[in-house]
């Protein structure tokens, strides 16, 4: 009945840099109206899982059938401005490197052309004990496709 307005939002690739836009709702916020520090981080994961989905990486089916899963291993973050509430904003995220268990990645948070956050995050793909494994070679090729910009 819905169409296409009942389907939830997907961000896209410019180039090899992927954009993904958001509000700031007043969850999101302090008692001052400003993002709460770890909901950047919330904001970036979203728009990581959105980029893998975009390039078909099914991080589900590879949970679901014990494949592995990729896990934060490391995030350098630096707040550079606040977002305010109803802020519309959008991460900018793009292939630093990539490594045989794991990748980095670069993410801004963005309001228009100001940098409110910029991360650095790596991405290790682990076993279900949370051991590091090997990348899929097809996610890997990927990856590499996607690297610079």
């Amino acid at each position: 009945m819905g169409g296409e307005i009942d389907r939830p939002y997907s961000g896209a690739f410019v180039g090899k840099t992927h954009r993904f836009a958001l509000r700031v709702y007043f969850e999101d916020t302090d008692t001052a109206g400003i993002v709460y520090y770890a909901n950047y981080l919330r904001f970036m994961e979203r728009a990581r899982s959105d980029m893998l989905r975009a390039v078909g990486i099914d991080q589900r089916t590879a949970l679901e059938s014990g494949e592995g899963v990729y896990a934060v291993a490391e995030a350098h973050i630096k707040y550079r401005a606040p977002a305010r509430l109803d802020d519309e904003l959008v991460i900018v995220s793009r292939v630093l490197e990539v490594r045989a268990a794991s990748c980095v990645i670069h993410q801004r948070v963005m309001r228009g052309d100001e940098i409110l956050t910029d991360a650095r995050v790596t991405a290790a793909f682990l076993t279900r004990e949370g051991r590091p494994k090997r990348q899929p070679r097809g996610w890997v090729e990927i990856f590499e496709r996607l690297k610079g910009d």
